[in-house]
């Protein structure tokens, strides 16, 4: 489906990041849209591409509570539909605050600049 997102450096990277199955499109499944289907395998990624290591401490820590409500819905509604769930965060500070909260998160730092 059509990218939620207007967003172009956001969508250049999940479009690169695993690489998507469907470059330019978001995919829906059980009603959620994710960035991004990986090519070759049922594997569904949430793409972060903000400048989280630019925000001060309390944007961080409020920025990460507001994520993992929405990893969580995702990640149950991946799994129930037989997929595996990757967030993909720009940078590691992003994803070690990210694992600090939920450690058995499947995380990878993409790289993908703002």
């Amino acid at each position: 489906m059509p990218r939620a997102s207007k967003d172009d450096p956001h969508n250049e990277c999940a479009d690169k990041f695993p690489p998507n199955r469907y470059p330019g499109m978001d995919v829906s499944v059980g009603g959620i849209r994710f960035d991004a289907l990986q090519v070759g395998v049922r594997v569904l990624w949430e793409i972060k591409t903000h400048q989280f290591d630019k925000y001060n401490s309390f944007v961080q820590r409020m920025e990460i509570d507001k994520e993992l409500k929405q990893i969580q819905r995702e990640r149950a509604i991946a799994t129930a539909c037989g997929y595996d769930f990757v967030i993909g965060v720009s940078t590691q500070a992003h994803k070690d605050a990210l694992l600090a909260k939920a450690p058995l998160l499947n995380i990878v730092v993409t790289g993908c600049p703002r």
